[in-house]
């Protein structure tokens, strides 16, 4: 299964719904497909200049590696200076901050991430969870 543009449609306004409904400053919201090419984008009244560089680069993250731009953060901590190495090659850089995680499909296929900015980064990461929940699809770690 991949990543259908109507399923990343559902996702970003979830996601955007989830941070009216916080009361959270403006969000910016990226949806990458499993190959790291945008499939849907956002970016809220006010939101600041580099937000959608910042939303590609946590969903890019996620799928470089793996894992969710929170968990690139811990291995930050502990093996710094390789997470600031792979920012150079990668696409989209690499964002250590919560906000960028996986989807899944019903199998446990990664088909995409999504990358989300412009509150705290653990406000950033639910309003992302809220979008793949409401799109009838997984998250992953």
């Amino acid at each position: 299964m991949s990543l259908t543009l109507a399923q990343a449609d559902a996702i970003v306004a979830a996601t955007l719904a989830q941070g009216r409904e916080l009361a959270l400053r403006p969000l910016t919201v990226a949806v990458l497909d499993a190959g790291g090419h945008l499939v849907s984008f956002a970016r809220q009244d006010g939101s600041s200049t580099l937000r959608p560089e910042i939303a590609m680069g946590k969903a890019g993250t996620a799928l470089a590696l793996g894992m969710s731009s929170r968990a690139v953060a811990g291995m930050a901590t502990e093996r710094p200076t390789f997470v600031t190495a792979l920012g150079s090659i990668a696409p989209n850089g690499i964002i250590p901050a919560a906000g960028g995680v996986l989807v899944m499909d019903a199998n446990g296929a990664v088909i995409g991430a999504v990358g989300v900015t412009g509150d705290s980064s653990d406000n950033d990461e639910a309003c992302a969870l809220a979008g793949i929940a409401a799109a009838c699809l997984t998250s992953g770690s």
